[in-house]
């Protein structure tokens, strides 16, 4: 089994984000960068399905412009064979939005011959969480959203999903769509040694326009603010105070 893996480079989630002067986007320059929480568990669940003698092959792949290659090392040194980096210039955080990824993926997945696609649930730049979907609509493959447990057995994938009244256990036919979510696994550190033997592992790197789809976004950001800043809260002595300052604030 092949399983193709998407990486997405983001502000880093520990580094205050801040909005460009002119508010038309957020501000990227000298500003920490890494790897998608998210696409960081479905690496790790790729790498793991290798370890298990299950897959035979995984292929991390990340759209951006030149740095994403960092991104795409990284996951090399995690424990991908190889790495595929489809170069284009647009912003990834807005003006790339999920029904280009999706498309791209798509593309990709196809060249690559994957049995099973498996992306974060959602990044933490856009937080749509609309990709994995839209991907297994344009392949016309099954999908499995929201992963807790992925088993893979047989030509089919058994996973149990998060969902609002509790778990959801499916079991879909390859090839398939994973995205995952927090609690699947807990991504490892890439050790040192790997980290110097990602250099040599093959990395690929093509032109968005060669892969034939339109990428046009669909919509348009008028404006980026700054969440107003948070009021300073108030000490009550008994609940009879509580439940007059909720009053006052007509909480209530």
């Amino acid at each position: 089994m092949r399983i193709l893996v998407g990486v997405k480079r983001v502000v880093d989630y520990a580094v205050k984000v801040r909005v460009r002067a002119d508010k038309a986007a957020v501000e990227l320059k000298n500003t920490k960068m890494s790897m998608n929480p998210f696409c960081e568990i479905a690496m790790e669940e790729a790498v793991r399905l290798k370890e298990k003698k299950i897959a035979k092959e995984v292929i991390a792949v990340s759209i951006g412009p030149k740095e994403a290659q960092e991104t795409l090392r990284t996951a090399l040194a995690v424990g991908a064979d190889k790495a595929i980096h489809v170069v284009t210039d647009m912003r990834i955080d807005q003006d790339l939005q999920p029904l280009a990824t999706a498309k791209i993926l798509g593309e990709v997945a196809k060249k690559s011959e994957a049995d099973l696609v498996v992306l974060g649930k959602q990044s933490i730049d856009d937080d749509c969480g609309q990709t994995g979907q839209m991907l297994a609509g344009l392949l016309g493959w099954p999908q499995a959203t929201y992963a807790s447990v992925v088993e893979p057995k047989d030509g089919k994938v058994s996973v149990t999903r998060e969902v609002d009244g509790g778990l959801s256990t499916i079991e879909i036919d390859l090839p398939a769509v994973v995205t995952c979510d927090l609690r699947l696994n807990e991504p490892r550190y890439a050790k040192l040694p790997n980290i110097m033997k990602a250099r040599k592992k093959p990395l690929e790197s093509m032109n968005v326009e060669d892969l034939g789809v339109d990428i046009t976004p669909r919509l348009k950001v008028l404006s980026v603010e700054e969440p107003p800043p948070r009021k300073a809260g108030v000490k009550v002595e008994s609940v009879e105070e509580l439940v007059s300052k909720l009053k006052e604030s007509k909480l209530v």
